[in-house]
């Protein structure tokens, strides 16, 4: 069931920029920007498109998706992979993404603990006996801080060719906006929630007082949870199992199966927070090897006819970097030094740099991470590098 193309299909004459299903999916999405919500669940996900979009914002580090087609969600969860970029450059924060295939009307453990709910285009595909159990899962189990709802408005259907009934075949029914309104105010009255009503597909000039072509009901939790009375209802069996064996699409699901997870390279681990120090530190550390030689050659350049000041040079460089002095000159510097084709570059000096600074957090942790991973003086208080590469390109 493919419910972007049926809306092309139906809508003919009225054409929406950008699309219907665009609009929805920037509703979540400024939503989403608002209030930063860090766990966020898709019930009716389909194709996961809007999870997929939905993964790039970097407030969220819980991303769920259910949907009864299974076969719709495996078609495309690959897009929802962490891609080659990610594992380069690791987020700071962590991110998993799950998928489970199964029906709305059951409740799980798995399914608590989400900031933003969203259920768009899904109630109207709903059986009725599952509609009237809807509400209890979403606001009453899962009892999400925010629930976003859409539903085509039935009033705008008369404006779209081809509709005689209702927009979609697997459609169960399709509400105006009385009816919406009504069932929607008495679930939030009954799960102590807010509600507010607005939409997306604004009407032709001239029929205006038709509405929105989609509704959409924003619900926002009226008190904080002071317990944990969703916790308490706890089935005595998942319903979402781990599992990776879908079961048949049209069936009666006693069970809900998960068949993806995705868990995103992240700079909370500490092996891909390591690996971006090191990096970093080299980089850093390279580039202020390359500021330094361009300086001393600069300044050769300046003395190279004055042979007094050309002997002066050179024996404060030897007296700095004699055998025995080589580590004190090291400690009590803060800027890079060299001593014949080796440079050293102050940890203090790399650690004052912005990004190793707040990769870091302090100059223990830089200590921790680099050790026996990047070449240090006996010290341990510099990074050593060598210009003989550099020597050989000039």
């Amino acid at each position: 069931m493919d419910k972007n193309f049926q809306e092309e299909q139906c809508t003919g004459v009225i054409k929406f920029t950008p699309p219907l299903y665009k609009q929805r999916y920037q509703f979540v999405k400024d939503l989403v920007g608002k209030y930063k919500p860090k766990k966020v669940a898709d019930l009716g996900c389909a194709d996961c498109t809007l999870l997929w979009m939905l993964k790039s914002y970097n407030c969220i580090e819980v991303l769920a998706g259910l949907d009864i087609c299974a076969s719709v969600m495996k078609e495309k969860m690959h897009r929802l992979y962490p891609l080659p970029g990610d594992y380069l450059q690791p987020a700071e924060r962590s991110l998993t993404v799950t998928l489970h295939h199964g029906s709305v009307a059951h409740e799980d453990p798995c399914m608590l603990g989400f900031d933003l709910v969203t259920c768009i285009e899904l109630i109207e595909h709903l059986e009725e006996s599952e509609l009237e159990k809807f509400p209890e899962v979403v606001f009453g189990f899962m009892a999400p801080t925010m629930v976003v709802i859409s539903t085509p408005n039935s009033e705008f259907n008369p404006l779209l060719p081809g509709v005689t009934v209702f927009r979609h075949q697997d459609h169960k029914f399709e509400w105006d906006r009385a009816q919406f309104q009504s069932w929607a105010l008495d679930a939030a009255k009954r799960y102590d929630y807010s509600v507010e009503f607005t939409g997306v597909g604004n009407p032709p000039t001239g029929v205006e007082d038709v509405g929105f072509c989609t509704q959409i009901a924003v619900f926002v939790k009226k008190y904080p949870q002071t317990s944990e009375p969703a916790q308490s209802k706890k089935p005595t069996e998942a319903a979402y199992k781990t599992n990776c064996r879908a079961l048949p699409v049209f069936c009666m699901f006693l069970h809900v199966v998960k068949v993806f997870k995705a868990v995103y390279p992240s700079l909370k681990d500490e092996k891909y927070l390591q690996n971006a120090v090191v990096t970093e530190v080299m980089f850093t550390a390279h580039v202020i090897k390359r500021s330094l030689l361009d300086h001393l050659v600069s300044e050769q350049e300046n003395y190279n006819d004055d042979p007094t000041e050309r002997k002066l040079q050179l024996q404060r460089s030897v007296n700095c970097f004699s055998e025995d002095l080589e580590t004190l000159a090291v400690e009590k510097s803060v800027e890079p030094l060299t001593n014949g084709s080796v440079v050293y570059i102050p940890l203090r000096k790399i650690f004052s740099f912005p990004k190793v600074n707040r990769l870091c957090g302090t100059f223990e942790k830089l200590c921790e991470l680099i050790t026996g991973k990047v070449t240090l003086s006996s010290d341990g208080s510099a990074v050593v590098l060598n210009t003989e590469h550099e020597n050989e390109e000039n």
